[in-house]
């Protein structure tokens, strides 16, 4: 009993029994306590792989092969990322009703909770573009006229300076961006769908994407006007030097036959 009065009474008995407290309830705390956020993050990520697997068979392998490998009627998968499937299935592209020079934008015929799971399992094939978070896509507080000067140098060639769109070769087309949702213009510009190059954060910062998601909401809304009056229906110069031979043109010669027709009754008369 001296002894073990002793040791009670030693300067380091009470850190020794801290110590074996602590790890008592650490022992417990990881026996007992439920799976951390990360492991429920990587069950859910599992599960949506799985049942986006299952989507994929039924809905896309046909074109593109079992493992997204591609085949004679669909590009390769592995490494175009969650934000091409995001894009493509969500604004309807995808599944393609048929070949052709190009796929149009149609009905979506999944849910979003659907073109996630398939957009998490061709992820999985391989490392690509992610699905932008909604802070990336929000215009709010962003350059509109940066955005101006960025589309029109990078965009308007092919969508026509207000978004629009136009014709290309080969029965090809840039679509009209009117009421195109800013994280499927983000998507665009990120993974270069069809015809579209693509501008990865590298070559154009988040910052820029933003200001020409701006733009081409301003320019497109119902809110403002056309600076020069009758828009023409916003398709740039050609529309407008269309309507100036047409009915500028057409005018001045109308108004010419009327001059000649009356100076010659007056001469007759």
């Amino acid at each position: 009993m001296k002894k073990l009065s002793a040791r009670r009474r030693h300067p380091l008995a009470a850190v020794v029994v801290l110590l074996l407290a602590l790890a008592a309830t650490g022992g417990l705390y990881a026996a007992f306590a439920p799976a951390s956020k990360a492991q429920a993050d990587d069950t859910a990520q599992s599960l949506a792989i799985e049942e986006g697997k299952k989507l994929y068979s039924v809905g896309c392998a046909s074109c593109h092969g079992t493992g997204g490998q591609g085949t004679t009627d669909g590009p390769q998968l592995v490494g175009v990322g969650s934000a091409a499937v995001d894009f493509q299935v969500g604004t309807g592209r995808m599944p393609a009703q048929q070949p052709g020079a190009q796929v149009p934008k149609k009905k979506v015929i999944y849910s979003q909770a659907e073109i996630d799971q398939l957009a998490a399992y061709v992820a999985s094939l391989g490392a690509g573009p992610v699905v932008p978070n909604k802070s990336q896509v929000d215009p709010a507080g962003a350059d509109i006229a940066k955005g101006g000067e960025l589309f029109r140098t990078n965009c308007a060639q092919c969508h026509n300076f207000t978004g629009r769109g136009g014709a290309l070769t080969d029965g090809k087309y840039a679509p009209d961006l009117e009421g195109v949702s800013p994280k499927h213009l983000y998507e665009a510009m990120l993974t270069g769908p069809q015809n579209m190059p693509s501008f990865p954060d590298s070559t154009m910062p988040t910052e820029q994407k933003r200001d020409i998601i701006a733009y081409v909401k301003t320019v497109n809304s119902s809110d403002t006007a056309s600076p020069g009056g009758l828009s023409l229906g916003g398709l740039g110069p050609v529309s407008e030097g269309l309507f100036g031979w047409i009915f500028g043109l057409g005018g001045l010669i109308a108004i010419a036959v009327w001059v000649a027709a009356h100076t010659a009754k007056a001469k007759k008369s």
